[in-house]
């Protein structure tokens, strides 16, 4: 048996060509931001009962708020939920400038989002997940946070703010 010559036209080799440097370009994009820029995808840190994690005593959800593990390192635990106000808890969170902050976010209802503006914070909230994600505040100012999934009729005022201190 013989080997035959197949003969690709011009138009379909600059064609495979284009493509094989494109499907380079992507996974050199999403390498330099992986591990050039450290952006990362969250994932689940755990499970909780959503029907109980706002009232259970031993769980953190049952008074969120903002924790100081050391100094510039704290926790803070948000509970987002639709009923009955739309909104996250706490609203408002105050650390000064160069300090870590770890969020476990949380849902006791419906599907939300956490939005943390001028930042790389972005993940979505789902009841009985666990979300976790930690940022740096190098600079002094107002940070806010908003719902960024569709959950309902009172989706717009679900926001807050973190207030980072000189």
């Amino acid at each position: 048996m013989s080997a035959q010559n197949i003969h690709i036209d011009s138009y379909e080799r600059n064609w495979m060509i284009f493509s094989f440097v494109l499907l380079v370009l992507f996974a050199t994009a999403v390498s330099v931001a992986a591990f050039g820029m450290g952006i990362e995808v969250p994932a689940p840190e755990q499970r909780v009962d959503p029907n109980t994690v706002a009232t259970d005593p031993n769980s953190p959800w049952s008074n969120p708020g903002l924790r100081e593990i050391s100094a510039g390192k704290y926790d803070a635990y948000i509970l987002a939920r639709a009923i009955p106000n739309w909104e996250y808890l706490p609203r408002e969170m105050t650390v000064p400038a160069g300090s870590s902050v770890s969020f476990y976010v949380t849902s006791s209802d419906v599907q939300h989002g956490f939005m943390i503006q001028n930042t790389n914070a972005n993940f979505m909230v789902l009841p009985g997940q666990v979300s976790k994600l930690t940022v740096t505040f190098d600079k002094a100012g107002t940070y806010n946070f908003i719902c960024t999934e569709f959950c309902g009729s009172g989706h717009g005022v679900m926001y807050g703010a973190i207030t980072v201190t000189p």
